[in-house]
């Protein structure tokens, strides 16, 4: 059962217990703009409140899974319009988090910047071997957001974790799955078919235990949610710098960012 148009940013169906959400701006190698936001928030809430559903598996369509937050719509801004376009990413996250039901990435392509972020909030992230991670939000003057101060360091640790934010670098779904940024690589064009075989698996597990399996990990060892906070605040702050602007201007423009602390 189909419960979105494809007119949608995002789509959603049925197969069963399984729901699948699907980013659907291709085009734009389904790139988070506000809409898609809103869109896939709506949708991940109301999974999680449908009884219907046991695991939800979160795709994108066409090559991609998501390039990230989309640069074209991006622009120097102040907090009164910054906080309330971070908070919309984070809503995503609490969902994700909130929610009583695993989820799982199932990601072919790039997962770039927010993408990532993405990837790292779902419960499992099954990777084609070819697939292409990067942090990558230092190239546009931001720090990062979609909880990855929380989910990175909690699967790479820290160090490592530090490692990918300050120095990104392009890895495979291979060798994210040798560090842990993913649970699995399987072959090209297989991750959403993997995914939805240990959805299956999932689907048959106890929904009320599940969900308190869920309550703890998200509470252990500490509380992500206060760093989805702190998130919010330092990128509204970096959204109004000057070294955003010019990584915004040096997207567009194809060329090398020069910040200068600004």
């Amino acid at each position: 059962m189909t419960v979105s148009d494809n007119e949608s940013p995002v789509l959603a169906e049925d197969r069963g217990p399984i729901r699948i959400i699907t980013l659907n701006r291709p085009q734009r190698r389904n790139a988070i703009d506000l809409p898609l936001r809103y869109a896939l928030a709506e949708q991940l809430e109301q999974a999680m409140a449908d009884s219907s559903v046991r695991v939800i598996v979160l795709t994108g369509a066409g090559s991609g899974f998501c390039a990230g937050g989309d640069i074209s719509t991006m622009r120097r801004m102040d907090e009164v319009e910054a906080r309330p376009r971070a908070e919309a990413a984070q809503r995503v996250v609490r969902a994700i988090w909130r929610g009583g039901k695993p989820v799982i990435a199932a990601v072919e392509g790039a997962a770039f910047g927010a993408g990532v972020s993405l990837a790292l909030a779902c419960d499992r992230v099954v990777a084609a071997a070819d697939a292409v991670f990067s942090t990558a939000f230092t190239g546009v003057g931001l720090a990062g957001d979609m909880g990855i101060f929380a989910s990175l360091p909690a699967r790479v640790g820290p160090a490592k974790a530090r490692e990918l934010m300050l120095l990104p670098t392009r890895l495979t779904g291979a060798e994210a799955a040798e560090i842990g940024l993913a649970d699995v690589a399987v072959e090209s064009g297989g991750a959403l078919a993997a995914a939805l075989a240990d959805a299956e698996r999932m689907a048959i597990a106890p929904p009320l235990a599940v969900a308190a399996l869920k309550e703890m990990f998200v509470r252990w060892p500490n509380d992500p949610m206060a760093v989805l906070d702190k998130e919010v605040d330092n990128q509204v702050k970096l959204f109004d710098s000057e070294d955003f602007a010019e990584g915004v201007s040096a997207f567009h423009e194809k060329r090398t960012p020069v910040f200068r602390g600004k």
